[in-house]
């Protein structure tokens, strides 16, 4: 029989994670977070000197073993100069478009503690500009982070103690709505985190016995390229990567179901295990379909390029407007942590 599903945790840890800042190198927060539901559900975990996070659920046998992974961190910004104007430049981390980042609350993550922003084009009042507020580029050098603090000049922003380099979070601002739609920023990954977890709660609390080992892995840079590049264990066979599936003309992602990636902008991934995978899907019918990224990598390209010798696939949730405001429904989440738990509990391939 299949193990029960608990989508109330699901979407509860979902709004937690989504409501706890993590731009990459601001993830602390959140990695506390994770850490105290995994010692929440009895499961050992470790941390790296980076600070992710490796879990481990035992299974009969304990090598070659398994990895899931998804990761923590989210796109963000930073501040690049402090400007005469009192306001301050910024640049992305992560590849998003200021065209997102335009009218964006957001937190300033200080020295000396936050404080409360938004984020605005160098032409925000059409009393002044006019028309000038359509024509404007849209570029980051076009934004500007307006802080709420009594500030007119450069002075002024250092006497708060505001730096260059300081990391900004920006304001999720989630909607769970009643028709199972979900709309925030950050999604990307937190709903694979979200997801992740379930499946290892569904496990916990079935006492379902695994036939072989299984980390967790929670990554703290993928934004930034990095990744699960040194974070596997060396006897790890092969890993599973949770991530978005875009939604998009020219895309075959759904927000329904799981969507399975046969390939990224760094090539194909592994046929026998993304094949098993989708046989899982077939045998239980879960829905699912199947989509190639031209401009997207993930965990599993960092862990490849670190040279690790292991299978890779990667499952996802259909997320529309990706690095935007982003839209996901939790039908996709609930199908994702099924076939999540039907491999961990599904024969090894050595």
């Amino acid at each position: 029989m299949p193990l029960p599903i608990d989508m109330g945790y699901v979407t509860d840890i979902l709004y937690r994670l989504l409501t706890t800042p993590s731009p990459t190198g601001y993830t602390a927060d959140v990695v506390r977070l994770c850490c105290a539901e995994l010692e929440r559900m009895g499961i050992p975990y470790e941390l790296t000197r980076r600070g992710a996070i490796r879990a481990d659920l035992k299974g009969v046998r304990a090598s070659p073993d398994r990895a899931l992974v998804a990761h923590v961190d989210t796109l963000g910004a930073q501040v690049k100069m402090l400007k005469d104007n009192g306001r301050m430049e910024l640049v992305p981390i992560g590849h998003w478009s200021s065209r997102f980042a335009e009218g964006a609350r957001c937190t300033v993550l200080t020295d000396r503690g936050p404080w409360r922003g938004t984020i605005l084009p160098l032409k925000a009042s059409g009393h002044t500009f006019n028309k000038e507020v359509d024509s404007q580029p849209v570029t980051w050098q076009q934004v500007e982070l307006r802080v709420d603090a009594p500030v007119a000049n450069r002075r002024d922003l250092e006497e708060r103690g505001f730096n260059i380099g300081d990391i900004v979070a920006i304001d999720p601002q989630p909607e769970f709505l009643e028709n199972g739609f979900i709309v925030s920023r950050h999604l990307d990954d937190k709903a694979g985190v979200a997801v992740m977890l379930g499946a290892a709660k569904a496990v916990v609390d079935a006492g379902a016995a695994l036939p072989v080992d299984c980390h967790l892995l929670f990554t703290i840079s993928e934004e930034v390229g990095s990744g699960a590049s040194s974070i596997l264990h060396q006897d790890v066979a092969e890993m599973v990567t949770i991530d978005n599936g875009t939604t998009a003309p020219g895309q075959n992602s759904s927000e329904y179901g799981v969507t399975i990636a046969m390939a990224d902008s760094t090539g194909p991934f592994d046929m026998a295990l993304t094949h098993s995978l989708i046989a899982l899907c077939q045998a239980q019918n879960i829905p699912h379909q199947r989509d190639v990224f031209r401009y997207y990598r993930c965990d599993s390209a960092s862990a490849i390029e670190a040279g690790n010798d292991i299978r890779t696939a990667l499952v996802c949730f259909g997320i529309d407007a990706s690095h935007g405001y982003e839209r996901i429904h939790a039908d996709a989440l609930e199908s994702l942590v099924r076939l999540l738990v039907l491999y961990l509990q599904s024969p090894p391939r050595d």
